[in-house]
């Protein structure tokens, strides 16, 4: 099988279902962004990163092509390869579990510290950008709402991250000074 088909040459893609749209329509521009957020997360994997979170985040990359999946898939009564509440239900666990890391947050923090964690940052960026593509696609389209639930937490979830990174290499987060 060739890797280009010249399908995409006039600026049209196929959705599943055989729907053939633009490449600039909010599903496309959704649902690549979301593959971004995979892309980013594959650089933050390739650097030396603790097996738990490395293990969370190979997770988070198959959930991602979920996300993915469902966005490209309008037809709703098809229920294979959504976003479920379970997903989203784990990211929360996730967090809760990292957080026990760490000290109750006072005040608002600056991206850095560690590259990773300043990588993860980078991400949560992404991510938020991901999701707002996704509401406005949901504002013209009917999409599953859990699509939305996911992004929101998982930039939640890489912002816990990125603290537990610079907490386990002894970096302090870097406080916002007004």
């Amino acid at each position: 099988m060739k890797i280009y088909t010249k399908t995409g040459d006039a600026g049209k893609t196929n959705l599943q279902g055989n729907i053939k749209i633009s490449k600039a329509n909010p599903r496309i521009m959704a649902y690549g962004s979301v593959d971004e957020v995979n892309a980013v997360l594959g650089m933050i994997l390739a650097d030396n990163i603790d097996k738990d979170i490395a293990n969370d985040l190979i997770l988070i990359q198959n959930e991602l092509f979920v996300v993915g999946a469902d966005l490209s898939n309008p037809n709703l009564e098809n229920a294979k390869n959504r976003v479920t509440s379970d997903m989203v239900n784990h990211l929360e666990k996730s967090i809760d579990s990292y957080e026990l890391e760490l000290k109750p947050l006072t005040n608002f923090i600056l991206p850095g510290g560690e590259k990773i964690a300043a990588q993860l940052h980078f991400c949560r960026t992404v991510v938020r950008r991901a999701e707002s593509q996704v509401v406005i696609l949901s504002e013209s389209e009917t999409i599953n709402k859990e699509c939305i639930r996911y992004l929101n937490r998982l930039s939640d979830f890489l912002f816990v991250l990125a603290r537990v990174i610079n907490k386990r290499n002894r970096r302090q987060d870097i406080v916002w000074k007004v």
